[in-house]
């Protein structure tokens, strides 16, 4: 198992910063998003290159940090086809050089028609969507696979694949070898179904057996009638419960603490380890 973390999360800025954050932290992995973290790579087309692809790569593995995920998350059904086609193009510079910056996998999850709010539309949940989904997934998968590498897709309430059923429903509409999935329990709840997450999880599980190659980690409370996120460990999640499922699945999986930052880094990473440990 590795407990990873997102590099944005971190709070720091540039590679030699965010390894020595790591190292602080005893952390040994992260999800790398480098244009949230580092200045001189924007999220623009071609701004990611052999050159700077290779000098991120190497700073992270001479550090011991491995990278369990590249993020390039983009929304495929925004109303701006322009800004569509340039996140497909960034997308696609990250599959062409993950392999430099330490990992073969580039992952997204599959928007929602509410543009850079990424929250419930009505339209998302349409046959429509669904299908600019599978289009636009399999694009990438079909340019992942000529240069080697594999694209993640994960399901939200909020969007279109919006439970795990039309997640499953989009990779097999793509159809290809290289799809692999991201799985957050916290991302499939809201008010109408967050009690029942353990039959979520048990649900993901079984349907995306042997897919899942990251475990998105985090907690929720009810507040105002509505599901917020916390720390692992500061909410209602059964996390026994929880890890003693992820582990019987894979026990080398690996766990990103996503959305966990500044002085719930440390507890809450030995909160899931010890917790990991015992179950």
């Amino acid at each position: 198992m590795q407990i990873a973390f997102r590099t944005h999360d971190l709070g720091v800025k540039g590679a030699e910063a965010a390894v020595e954050k790591l190292h602080q932290s005893g952390i040994d992995a992260v999800q790398l998003v480098a244009y949230k973290f580092i200045d001189e790579i924007p999220y623009k087309p071609n701004a990611l290159t052999a050159q700077n692809s290779e000098e991120l790569g190497r700073t992270l593995k001479e550090g011991g940090i491995t990278v369990g995920l590249i993020g390039a998350y983009f929304n495929p059904v925004h109303s701006n086809k322009e800004k569509v086609a340039n996140c497909k193009a960034v997308f696609k510079d990250y599959l062409k050089y993950s392999k430099l910056l330490g990992c073969n996998i580039v992952g997204s999850e599959t928007g929602s028609f509410n543009d850079d709010k990424w929250t419930y539309n009505p339209l998302n949940r349409t046959e429509e969507a669904l299908e600019t989904v599978i289009e636009t997934f399999t694009e990438l998968a079909d340019y992942a696979k000529s240069v080697g590498a594999y694209i993640g897709m994960e399901g939200a309430a909020g969007h279109v694949c919006w439970n795990v059923e039309t997640l499953k429903r989009a990779i097999d509409g793509v159809n290809r070898d290289n799809v692999k999935v991201i799985f957050d329990i916290y991302n499939y709840l809201d008010e109408t179904n967050h009690s029942r997450y353990l039959e979520i999880l048990d649900e993901g599980l079984k349907t995306f057996a042997g897919k899942i190659v990251v475990f998105h980690l985090k907690d929720y409370i009810m507040q105002d009638g509505k599901v917020k996120q916390v720390p692992p460990g500061k909410g209602l999640f059964d996390y026994p419960a929880i890890l003693k499922r992820i582990k019987a699945y894979d026990k080398n999986a690996v766990l990103v603490l996503e959305g966990t930052t500044g002085e719930n880094i440390v507890p809450c990473t030995e909160y899931v380890r010890k917790i990991w440990e015992q179950v």
